[in-house]
């Protein structure tokens, strides 16, 4: 198993940031199947005021690079980042590796 951290800030609002919340109680299914195909075996999000820390474990032979333009291309993936890029201050044709930022392992 590999695993990727990733930090974001939000916006500065704390409605928005509610609502960005209250999307990722209820994400998409499609968005979590396509992340199953892609070979990401779980992904947690945590937050402290505006930053987000993600946590993604996939599988062995993932590539981040190859693995995450697919998952861009798979059904509602594109609909679900420009929706959650409102919260995130950023363009809603972003890419993920636009929005947050890989972090290094230091320990």
């Amino acid at each position: 198993m590999k695993r990727y951290c990733q930090t974001l800030t939000l916006v500065d609002d704390e409605q928005m940031i509610a609502q960005y919340v209250e999307a990722h109680a209820h994400v998409w299914p499609e968005i979590i199947a396509g992340q199953r195909e892609v070979g990401i075996l779980d992904m947690q999000i945590f937050r402290h005021g505006r930053s987000l820390f993600m946590i993604c474990d996939t599988v062995d032979d993932f590539d981040w690079q190859r693995d995450m333009a697919r998952l861009a291309t798979l059904p509602r993936q594109a609909e679900w980042e420009a929706y959650v890029a409102q919260f995130q201050g950023c363009r809603a044709d972003a890419r993920s590796d636009e929005k947050w930022q890989m972090m290094e392992r230091i320990f």
